[in-house]
Parts: C-alpha cells; sequence; structure tokens
C-alpha cells in the first residue's frame, strides 16, 4: 500500500524554511536509508507559501487563483514523501520516524488510491 505523508511547519518560524547543515545531512542520511529498504518512494520538501498559490473552483464562480502568502494559515505544509507501509499502522509508525528528524512538525497521513480500487464503470 501507498501512503502520502504531508509534514506542516509553522508558516512564521524563519528555522523551518532555512534549515541547519545537520538537518539537511540527518534528512539525507534518513532519505537514503529509507530509499534502500523500499520504504520511500519520493520525497520533497516545498517553499513557504509566499512563493506559492491557491487555485480554487466552485460551481458558477469559475476558477480562482490567490497568490501567497497565506496568512489565514498557521501551518502550511512544508514537505511530502510518498511511501510504502503494508498497513495505516505501519504507514503511522513510519510518519512518527519522519516527525522525530524535526524540533515542532505534524505529518499527516493519508492512503493512496490505487487504480484496482475504483468500482467498475457501469
Amino acid at each position: 500500500m501507498r501512503f502520502l505523508m504531508m509534514h506542516r511547519l509553522a508558516e512564521s518560524d524563519p528555522v523551518n524554511w532555512n534549515p541547519s547543515q545537520e538537518f539537511i545531512e540527518k534528512m539525507g542520511a534518513f532519505i537514503q536509508d529509507w530509499s534502500e529498504r523500499g520504504i520511500l518512494i519520493t520525497a520533497e520538501g516545498v517553499h513557504p507559501s509566499e512563493k506559492g498559490a491557491r487555485v480554487r473552483k466552485t460551481k458558477g464562480a469559475g476558477i480562482k487563483a490567490t497568490d501567497g502568502p497565506f496568512t489565514e494559515a498557521k501551518e502550511v505544509i512544508g514537505g511530502f514523501g510518498l511511501i510504502n507501509a503494508k498497513d495505516r499502522a505501519e504507514a503511522v509508525e513510519l510518519a512518527g520516524q519522519y516527525a522525530d528528524l524535526f524540533e515542532n512538525v505534524e505529518v499527516e497521513v493519508r492512503q493512496v488510491v490505487e487504480f484496482d480500487e475504483l468500482p467498475e464503470p457501469a
């Protein structure tokens, strides 16, 4: 099974957007280990919301894009990882190991919908 881990960070804390060399090395070793063990499919960090945008479509109103920063958000997505795990319990355990790399972080774990789980067309 595949699971998406999204980590959320405090947008206002500059430390979250300027990682130390120690953190970069620790994360690099972690990524290498999980890749070699077949756990990690891919992982990336993202820039702060000031460099992002939100695109929203609503019925009757069309598409609207809003440039960042997203001032209403206290925490924003700081990055993601796509992993292999045998079940949700293992994915949560792995997310805990991932969270342990950070000082303050929230990691959301979501199972990926696989093609074979979709209903047959009528």
